[in-house]
């Protein structure tokens, strides 16, 4: 019997079947916990996900705020836009996509590509817009063969419509697609903004965004497993954007724009009594319509690089001497501070000789002796280069800027600017040089460093016309809902008061009446309009030149000087007060009192001619008036650096 040697082999089995259990365990713990995470951690990322492949949210963009006139009429309004959409995640096959955009809608494969560039970083199935405003045909083609190619959308969405384009170019301005930066910082705010959204880009749609812009909505649909639409699941429609209605008056604001067209300037009409503006226009003007309907690179280069800077407000952002347009904010000046009385006698002969230098009047033979009322309606140079000199840079400056000039009026448009009062304290931190006395002979009349946009200048005469009180220009009459209630309603904003008695203020307004009225006035052709127009003409130099010639078709364009009008109707009870001014115009007499001359007959009663027309031929009068009036004379400037010359407005 041989003896028994238990087998070691159960023993090895035991040591690899306990790995192998303890592995598998491992594995399936490796399994509940992964199941865990997937199902209680991110079970709502994944469910979002799976129902992303059958559902599809759908912005139902809000219509803007609608835009009026002060009388009601519509300014700005919607229309119905096809836009096409693509949701890259449903594209099946993106080499006949692209070809089939092509040939129906006329988009190349690098426009697209762009597009879908530009839209990262947005959620997974979000909607990227390829094309808005397409044409009837496109639209009919894609939506014939929408099964055919998954992934795009063709949808009906709201677009803005300028009823009067280009006239209230400037005034109300213009929508463009939001970008990166804007999109920051307003998400930053709270806002509910998303890449593709329209948002204002210039004037009113940008300053009155939050009002204007509404709350979009949602569609929420069922798509097929090729993304092509099935069924409508939940709806939420959008909610409009809040009603405008504007201070100004349609009338007038057309009639402005069609006198300043074929020209380069701006008009400003406001109420004296309430500082309403009633038209604002800038010329040359642009087509909103164009730039919200999403212009192409090529047309938005040449609009920016136009050497007219179209896309400028000029009524807020141009800066021109005003010329002889301060002589009465001169004058008033020089009578508060007694420099002067009404009586004052002051020979204005043809010339001033100061500091071994000659300043010329415009007027050949001068004015002889002649008072401040005299001076204003003649306009006449020698007389104010002598007021300015006794009542110096200091007095000027200081009263510049009690009429406004020099800081911004606060009209609630985007980007105005400063305008520029000189002082010698300013001249010596600008340039690090002192004031001279031959500069206060320059600034006398509206030259030199003194800059001023044409909404300074009108708010300075609508004080004047309301007996000195400077209101803050305002735009909006009032913003309601949808449904017609009032939500903010307009209210006159009064500045400050001129520090101007109203005595001196009066012997101003006689003086501008006169300027209309009188013999010898630069403007006495208005008188025939028989609108009771007061007002003061102004031609500002451009640039030195050593001779000057009566005929200014002889000059250059750049070279001609700038044409200025500003006043008010009725003389007895102010309700409009206009200043215009017509870049390289000439005089103010011949190019710009004609502007301001429709402006008044629009707004007090004339009917209004149609947008984009030419204005009426001026009588012959006007004509004669004008050429009588058209003789300048150069003096050397008193640095030495240019010609500064009495000039005939």
């Amino acid at each position: 019997m041989s003896e028994y040697y238990p087998d070691k082999g159960p023993v090895e089995f035991k040591r690899r079947a306990t790995v192998a259990v303890v592995i598998a365990w491992a594995a399936f713990s490796l399994l509940a916990a992964r199941l865990w995470h997937l199902q209680a951690k991110e079970g709502g990322f994944y469910t979002d996900l799976s129902q992303s492949n059958s559902i599809r949210l759908i912005k139902a963009v809000a219509p803007r705020g609608i835009i009026f006139d002060r009388n009601g009429v519509k300014v700005a309004d919607n229309r119905p836009s096809y836009d096409l959409f693509i949701i890259p995640e449903d594209v099946l096959n993106w080499d006949m996509t692209r070809a089939m955009l092509k040939g129906m809608a006329g988009l190349g494969a690098d426009e697209i590509d762009e597009k879908i560039d530009n839209a990262k970083g947005r959620p997974p199935f979000q909607m990227i817009r390829l094309k808005e405003d397409l044409p009837w045909d496109e639209a009919v083609k894609i939506e014939s063969y929408k099964y055919e190619i998954p992934g795009l959308i063709l949808d009906v969405t709201p677009k803005r419509a300028y009823i009067y384009g280009p006239a209230f170019a400037h005034l109300i301005g213009h929508l463009g697609e939001i970008n990166e930066k804007e999109l920051k910082g307003l998400k930053k705010k709270g806002a509910g903004y998303s890449l593709g959204d329209m948002i204002g880009k210039y004037g009113l749609e940008k300053a009155r965004e939050k009002e204007l812009r509404g709350a979009d909505g949602g569609k929420k649909i069922e798509v097929d497993a090729r993304g092509r639409k099935i069924k409508l699941i939940k709806g939420a429609p959008p909610y409009p954007g809040l009603e405008i209605r504007l201070t100004v008056d349609l009338k007038t604001q057309l009639s402005a724009y069609a006198a300043m067209k074929d020209m380069a300037g701006a008009a400003v009409a406001i109420e004296p009594s309430t500082g309403r503006i009633l038209a604002m226009v800038s010329s040359p003007a642009f087509d909103p319509n164009a730039l919200s309907t999403g212009i192409s690179s090529a047309d938005w280069i040449k609009l920016v690089e136009n050497p007219l800077d179209i896309l400028n407000n000029r009524a807020i952002q141009g800066l021109y001497p005003p010329a002889s347009t301060f002589k009465p904010i001169h004058a008033a000046a020089a009578l508060e501070e007694k420099v002067i009385t009404p009586a004052t006698e002051i020979f204005s002969g043809p010339s001033l000789w100061f500091a071994k230098r000659e300043y010329r009047d415009w007027k050949e033979g001068g004015h002889g002796i002649i008072k401040v009322h005299k001076a204003i309606v003649e306009s006449s140079d020698t007389f104010f280069y002598q007021v300015g000199l006794k009542l110096g840079v200091e007095g000027l400056s200081i009263y510049a800027k009690n009429f406004g000039l020099g800081a911004k009026t606060g009209i609630e448009l985007p980007n105005e600017k400063n305008g520029l009062v000189p002082s010698s304290a300013w001249k010596l931190k600008a340039t690090g040089t002192r004031w001279y006395e031959g500069e206060t002979i320059s600034l006398a009349v509206g030259q030199g460093f003194m800059l001023a946009t044409p909404l300074q200048l009108a708010n300075a005469y609508a004080a004047i016309a309301n007996g000195g009180t400077l209101y803050l220009p305002q735009t909006v009459e009032d913003v309601r809902a949808p449904d017609g209630a009032v939500l903010e309603r307009f209210s006159p904003k009064a500045l400050s008061r001129l520090k101007i008695s109203a005595k001196n203020l009066e012997v101003v307004k006689e003086a501008l009446t006169g300027v209309t009225h009188e013999e010898g006035g630069t403007a006495l052709f208005l008188k025939a309009s028989n609108l009771k127009i007061a007002g003061k003409t102004g031609t500002a130099q451009v640039t030195k030149l050593r001779e000057r010639v009566k005929n200014i078709e002889k000059t250059a364009y750049k070279y001609r000087d700038h044409a200025w009008f500003a006043g008010y109707a009725p003389y007895d009870d102010p309700k409009i007060a206009v200043v215009v001014i017509v870049e390289h115009g000439g005089f103010g007499a011949s190019a710009a009192a004609p502007v301001a001359n429709a402006i008044f007959k629009a707004y007090l009663g004339e009917a209004a001619p149609n947008a984009g027309q030419t204005p009426p031929s001026q009588p012959s009068t006007i004509q004669a008036a004008a050429q009588k009036q058209t003789e300048t004379y150069d003096t050397l400037s008193p640095r030495g650096e240019g010609w500064v010359r009495g000039i005939n407005d």
